[in-house]
């Protein structure tokens, strides 16, 4: 499980992430990620209801919760990341794992390209 201070509550904080960051698009998960000023990582996890009922919407954030975790660690610091669900990581979770770490990837090289 992520630990309480590397997750995102707020909804400015997912604003200015999504906004002012770089995305990159898989076929079950969008990724979008930006830098802030202090030392934190942050993850917030974006699962609408396009994705299913509350049952498959929770499954879907626990899988996506226990990915991130490996990868946290990669993230420089201050780094601020927001994982989207796409309707696809309902029925694609063996794929789930290879489209998030190759999102996740992606995104960071993005956005270590804009610094």
């Amino acid at each position: 499980m992520l630990p309480a201070a590397a997750r995102m509550r707020a909804s400015r904080e997912f604003g200015a992430t999504v906004r002012g960051g770089v995305r990159v698009a898989r076929p079950s998960v969008v990724v979008h990620a930006s830098s802030a000023g202090d030392q934190q990582r942050r993850v917030g996890f974006v699962v609408s209801k396009k994705v299913g009922n509350a049952v498959t919407r929770n499954r879907v954030k626990r899988q996506l919760r226990h990915l991130v975790r490996v990868h946290l660690d990669e993230a420089p610091p201050g780094t601020r990341v927001v994982v989207r669900a796409l309707p696809a990581a309902a029925l694609a979770s063996a794929d789930l794992s290879g489209d998030l770490a190759g999102a996740w990837q992606s995104g960071l090289r993005k956005l270590e390209g804009r610094r």
